[in-house]
């Protein structure tokens, strides 16, 4: 097994480098973290964190399956092509409605906001106390949107955010649970901390910009690993107008995935 180092900014981004350059899913690779990095207070003492990655064994026999079933795959792929358009249209519309939806928020009282907050800072500060850490809780109340934004600040946040964001993911679902119990209408709870949301936001941007090039410029297919449906919806919109590739989702939560292929020309 060989390995190869691969250094970015983050650790997610320098998987997402070994999987482009080893043409598969992180599943499939051996990764070994040599530094998670640092980033640095305004651009000093940053130091990008740095993996060696290696494409597992098991990978040996399976190119020689791929080979055979390119055919079979485009015939059965011509049938759904079709079909999986309006899938493409209606993961990008559910990112597009949501805000529709929301525009018509209710309007609460401040003592309401007040009791949102101190329900979403009790349930939070139990799990931190559980979890032995110090974390600094920030809440703001967006009325125009109807969002509760939640913020963390503290050492090794790392923990809260997990792989590929799941922990907070986790958080966020369990904690909009505690603030939406009782609540007339809707609340959104977003969960945040060290601006990890647009980071991953400009990673998957960027995934998906280099996905297109290779696909554009392989003429293959690629099925990116599974992801969940807001992480989806960044990919199917960074794609949505490119000339040359296309985007659908398939496969069942949480092995959901999206693919991007060539468009077919006529």
């Amino acid at each position: 097994m060989e390995f190869r180092e691969f250094s970015a900014k983050t650790v997610d981004e320098a998987i997402t480098k070994a999987s482009l350059e080893f043409e598969v899913s992180s599943e499939n690779l051996e990764i070994q973290i040599v530094s998670e990095g640092k980033a640095g207070f305004l651009g000093f003492g940053a130091k990008p964190a740095i993996i060696k990655a290696a494409k597992k064994e098991v990978e040996k026999s399976l190119p020689k399956e791929p080979k055979k079933k390119p055919v079979e795959k485009v015939k059965e792929e011509v049938k759904p092509v079709k079909p999986a358009e309006p899938e493409i249209v209606k993961e990008i519309e559910k990112e597009t409605e949501a805000p529709r939806e929301e525009k018509k928020v209710v309007v609460r009282s401040e003592e309401e906001i007040a009791n949102m907050k101190a329900e979403a800072e009790k349930f939070l500060s139990g799990v931190f106390k559980a979890m032995n850490m110090e974390v600094e809780i920030k809440m703001e109340y967006k009325a125009s949107e109807g969002n509760l934004d939640i913020e963390f600040i503290g050492h090794d946040m790392g923990i809260l955010i997990g792989k590929r964001g799941q922990t907070l993911d986790s958080l966020q679902y369990l904690t909009s649970l505690v603030v939406n119990k009782g609540t007339q209408g809707y609340v959104r709870v977003k969960l945040d901390t060290e601006d990890y949301r647009n980071r991953r936001k400009e990673t998957l941007e960027n995934l998906a910009r280099s996905i297109a090039y290779k696909v554009r410029k392989t003429r293959k297919t690629v099925s990116l690993e599974p992801m969940n449906p807001y992480e989806r919806r960044i990919i199917h919109s960074a794609l949505q107008g490119n000339r040359y590739v296309e985007t659908y989702s398939e496969g069942n939560e949480p092995y959901r995935h999206v693919v991007v292929k060539l468009k077919n020309r006529q």
